[in-house]
Parts: structure tokens; C-alpha cells; sequence
């Protein structure tokens, strides 16, 4: 197997949790500002126990780091560069989605 650059294995990570909607919501969530899951799961709308299994992935992925908070588990960001991360990727695929320059774009199935 062709072993990947670690600045390749580092997108696949990201690429990987973004892939799912529900660990988008997670990242932007936490982007606001740390939280419990039992109050991530009731904002995002999901059971706890797949709440649990995503920020599984997330952490895995070291997005994600859970911190003692008394009795409980708090989460938040592993980097608060990954905040401004998320808003630059957002902004940048929002710009490029608005300007679209393949005029065959849509038969083509590209951009």
C-alpha cells in the first residue's frame, strides 16, 4: 500500500469528519463554544448514543477533545485554529459555489 504524506493523512482526517452531516453540525457547534454532549445532542436533534458515536470519530480524528468538567465530559475543539479553519472552508466553498466558471458544470458533473 502507498503510504500517504502525514499533510495527506491530516486532510483524509478532516475530510472524513466533515463527510457527515451530523459531525458538521458537531464542529460548528463547538466552534460557538464548548458544551456538554447532552446539550449538543438536544441542539443538534439526535440520540446520545449517536451523538456518542460521532464525537467517537471526531476525537479519533483529533478534532475533538473531551475534558473533565466535575461529574461530567465536556468537549470542545482540539485547536481554536480549527474554528477559522472551518469558517475559511466554508466561506471559500460558499464563494466558489457562487461563481461558477465551468459553464458545463451541471451536464459534466463537476464543480
Amino acid at each position: 500500500m502507498l503510504a500517504l504524506a502525514p499533510e495527506v493523512e491530516v486532510l483524509v482526517r478532516f475530510g472524513r469528519a466533515l463527510a457527515d452531516p451530523i459531525r458538521c453540525q458537531l464542529l460548528l457547534a463547538l466552534r460557538d463554544a464548548p458544551a456538554h454532549p447532552s446539550d449538543l445532542a438536544d441542539r443538534i436533534g439526535v440520540s446520545r448514543t449517536r451523538l456518542s458515536n460521532h464525537l467517537a470519530c471526531l476525537r479519533d480524528c483529533g478534532l475533538v477533545v473531551a475534558v473533565p468538567d466535575g461529574r461530567r465530559t465536556r468537549y470542545e475543539l482540539a485547536d481554536p485554529r480549527l474554528g477559522h479553519a472551518l469558517d475559511d472552508l466554508r466561506n471559500a466553498v460558499v464563494a466558489v459555489e457562487t461563481d461558477r466558471t465551468c459553464a458545463d458544470a451541471d451536464e459534466k458533473g463537476c464543480c
